[in-house]
């Protein structure tokens, strides 16, 4: 652990913490861990081990909380709308809101009302209608007098967004914008105008909501879609284009009760629990891929009968030391037998071809969309009732189920078929055991954390969560309870650290390297 030095070591926790828990000493611990003789003691059950890991776990919620403190102490502004908009809104839905759904949006509005700044994350599993809420919440700031904004990573999920309020707002007499950057010029300088007077009350698009030149008139309200896939900088930017603007960030890849104690700590929570009325649990099944040309007979009569298919391959291209098949090759397979009706998707694509192909998908003069992980997220047809995944052994579950929630969107009834090859290993077999048992993103989750360790999961799925050097989340969570118990009891007493057990606790963030993450988590 190349932890940096510092001259003298503070003995920071009251004696009675250290043997309460049959701890040795911060500075014993740290000997012992760096002791090539004492090789248990790198376990993650040893003494020396578990008492870094605290550290480190306390370090982090430290961090969290006093910015949490700040963010609470920091001027927002007091929206209250009369509820004209969002009545409308709701009568004009074709469902009626979910529990979750309803408790989200009054948490929303509570959060508004108050003189202090939102910072709220809104979590929800594939398909549990986050769009709605978060239309709901910005309606709040329009009917205030103010506008709102709501930034999506690609242009896809941007235009998807825009194409689902447009009908919902129709009839309210407001107007909703769309901007990214393959805009034409003319129409690039129409939308900034319209922004920029504020005619515009709603403005959707990429990060192109926070390039130089975009000026709103009067930003109170601040959406931000799979928030993981931007930098911090970026949300700052987008937050900064109005005054103690409000910020809702978003995310449908459900994580484990951990991770968001360890990344989302500063923020208040909301989670969208059930799906809207209607929909259908998709029929989950494995299939040896040696069944392949079952599955092609089985996919051409669901496309005879009205059915659209996604099939998702692992590789671009293939490779000397895979045996995986390439997606390219799987596309001109299925072209044999769907011809024209097949389109092909992936990351190498340039953009305005990708986005030309899903659209086709979504018009319907597509029946079968051949792609990469690219679909992962943000695309939604609803005719779109067969997922076939090849090798879905190489996937996390994590992707899986994210894959899988491209469908079973509308009202009929979906399939989302695995194709494995053998041999599975104990880890693969158990994903792909989970994904028959259960849809619920939570629990999937939970069990993917556990197969998979928290390092993986941080650095691929969450790239916004932290990373640790000793504590291991699958290991250590019941110290992750202690320590944000611990982290509660200072922050109540000592808010700002100013006492001289605060001082040595400023050097623990130092140590484990969350002075800078104060600086910065408050951006979500």
């Amino acid at each position: 652990m190349a932890l940096r030095h510092v001259p003298v070591l503070p003995e920071w926790l009251d004696p009675v913490f250290v043997q309460k828990r049959n701890w040795p000493s911060w500075s014993d611990a740290l000997l012992q861990a760096h002791n090539p003789a004492n090789s248990s003691d790198v376990e993650p059950g040893s003494c020396a081990r578990q008492r870094l890991a605290y550290d480190e776990l306390l370090a982090n919620q430290l961090a969290l909380l006093i910015v949490r403190k700040a963010a609470r102490r920091t001027p927002g502004k007091s929206l209250k709308g009369d509820g004209s908009l969002r009545s409308s809104v709701k009568e004009a839905l074709p469902f009626s809101l979910t529990r979750s759904q309803a408790e989200a949006v009054m948490e929303i509005e509570q959060d508004l009302a108050k003189p202090s700044r939102m910072l709220r994350l809104l979590q929800g599993d594939v398909g549990s209608g986050k769009t709605v809420v978060a239309l709901l919440a910005m309606l709040i700031a329009v009917e205030a007098g103010q506008q709102a904004a709501l930034m999506a990573p690609t242009e896809i999920l941007a235009r998807q967004h825009y194409e689902t309020l447009r009908p919902l707002t129709a009839h309210l007499g407001i107007e909703v914008v769309l901007l990214t950057g393959k805009d034409k010029a003319k129409d690039r300088r129409q939308t900034l105008e319209a922004i920029a007077s504020g005619r515009a009350a709603i403005a959707v698009g990429t990060h192109a909501l926070f390039q130089d030149g975009v000026d709103f008139s009067k930003l109170a309200v601040a959406v931000i879609d799979e928030q993981h896939r931007f930098g911090v900088h970026q949300r700052l930017m987008l937050a900064g284009k109005g005054k103690d603007v409000d910020v809702l960030v978003m995310t449908a890849t459900p994580i484990p009760r951990t991770l968001m104690l360890t990344a989302y700590g500063d923020m208040d929570t909301s989670r969208l629990l059930e799906k809207p009325a209607g929909r259908k649990p998709v029929d989950t099944r494995t299939l040896d891929i040696e069944r392949l040309s079952e599955v092609v007979d089985g996919l051409r009569r669901a496309v005879e009968s009205g059915a659209q298919a996604y099939w998702v391959c692992p590789l671009v291209e293939e490779s000397e030391t895979s045996d995986l098949a390439a997606v390219d090759q799987r596309y001109e397979t299925l072209r044999k037998v769907f011809g024209d009706r097949v389109g092909l998707v992936h990351g190498r694509m340039k953009s305005a071809e990708k986005d030309s192909i899903m659209a086709d998908f979504k018009a319907g003069s597509l029946a079968v969309l051949v792609a990469t992980t690219v679909i992962e997220v943000g695309v939604d047809v609803p005719n779109a009732t067969v997922m076939v995944i090849e090798h879905a052994e190489r996937f996390g579950l994590s992707q899986l189920h994210q894959m899988r929630g491209r469908v079973g969107r509308g009202g009929d009834q979906s399939v989302c078929l695995l194709l494995y090859q053998k041999p599975l290993g104990e880890t693969a077999h158990r994903r792909l055991e989970i994904m028959r048992e259960t849809e619920d993103g939570f629990v999937i989750s939970e069990e993917d954390l556990r197969l998979r360790g928290a390092g993986e999961v941080l650095g691929t799925r969450q790239s916004g969560m932290p990373s640790f050097r000793v504590a291991d989340l699958t290991q250590h969570d019941d110290l992750l309870a202690i320590a944000r118990s611990d982290a509660k009891l200072i922050v109540e007493n000592d808010s700002w650290m100013d006492s001289k057990r605060g001082a040595a606790l400023r050097t623990l963030l130092y140590l484990f390297e969350r002075d800078a993450a104060v600086r910065y988590i408050r951006s979500g």
